[in-house]
């Protein structure tokens, strides 16, 4: 008898998101934990099991269940293993699929998590008929996945398309969980964002701001949108700047692989144009002109986390 279910599993920097898709791609049953709740991978398997075996037993038991595909930091499509991934507590290498397997007696398989929601887009969302196309996940971090003549690309290893660990400012700002300097996700992301804001307050401590009502254990990427909105200069400064860093790495990566267009998702693309205004003048200013104004930038038209969810559940009928 053929199962009709499959459960996709999304981990991520802050949550971890989990779904019961049908073969339709639709995600009838979903629910959250914390990713970083647990110091030990195996409590946070075991909350992910409470959370995850009432939605079995709602689609009618374990044998309806055709396995588990998973994304996560650093996952690695080849071994099933999460390999030293910088925005999660458990350290070195985890044989994550291995041990979800186990405790839910099912068939489970692990990729990157910015794959699984390029896979997604691929399957189920805008890029749906496209071939080369890359996706950019603006969260606490920057993830990215990278689909060319309609293969994801993993590298020898399982590991190629970081795109968020690339050198984007020379001897530039430090990533703390990394300690690289200058990259992209150290800038680009919700926690890069937090970062700008404080430093251009410190730079002009005589300028009013808005931001200036917040502790800085309160000055988020959201609190720096609303007083952006708000005709904020500071606050849309460090949009300005952020988009303009963001910009010159898209033109990077369209140079690199000539892409139909670049999916963006994940909580920063709320922003929408105070972000993406200049990420697009910045982009296609730092391209070679064979490239401008070809590569479309767009929204995902997935609800947020269905990609990676939708992406990862996918891996059970490669």
């Amino acid at each position: 008898m053929r199962k009709q279910f499959t459960i996709g599993i999304d981990i991520g920097g802050t949550t971890t998101k989990f779904g019961i898709v049908d073969d339709q791609g639709n995600i009838l049953l979903q629910d959250r934990i914390s990713s970083n709740k647990h110091e030990y991978v195996e409590d946070f398997i075991d909350e992910l099991h409470k959370g995850i075996w009432p939605m079995i037993e709602k689609a009618g038991g374990v044998d309806n269940i055709n396995g588990i595909g998973m994304g996560a930091p650093n996952g690695n499509i080849y071994t099933g293993t999460i390999e030293y991934a910088p925005n999660l507590k458990w350290k070195g290498i985890i044989p994550i699929a291995n041990l979800v397997g186990k405790k839910f007696g099912l068939p489970t398989r692990l990729t990157n998590d910015a794959n699984a929601a390029a896979m997604g887009e691929m399957i189920y969302g805008c890029a749906k008929n496209m071939k080369h196309f890359i996706t950019i996940t603006l969260g606490t971090g920057v993830g990215s996945g990278i689909v060319i003549d309609g293969k994801i690309v993993v590298g020898h290893d399982g590991f190629a398309g970081e795109l968020g660990h690339t050198i984007i400012r020379h001897n530039g700002r430090l990533h703390k969980s990394t300690g690289l300097k200058g990259s992209l996700e150290s800038y680009a992301s919700a926690s890069g964002v937090r970062e700008t804001a404080i430093e251009l307050l410190t730079k002009y401590p005589e300028a009013d701001s808005l931001l200036r009502d917040y502790t800085i254990n309160e000055l988020t990427s959201e609190t720096v949108y609303n007083c952006a909105m708000q005709g904020d200069s500071i606050a849309n400064e460090i949009f300005d700047f952020t988009g303009e860093i963001l910009g010159e790495a898209l033109a990077n990566f369209v140079m690199f692989s000539s892409p139909e267009a670049i999916v963006l998702f994940g909580g920063l693309t709320k922003a929408n144009e105070i972000l993406m205004r200049p990420t697009r003048r910045s982009m296609e200013a730092n391209l070679l002109p064979i490239f401008q104004n070809k590569v479309k930038l767009i929204y995902s038209q997935l609800k947020e986390a269905d990609a990676a969810i939708l992406g990862a559940s996918a891996l059970m009928s490669e």
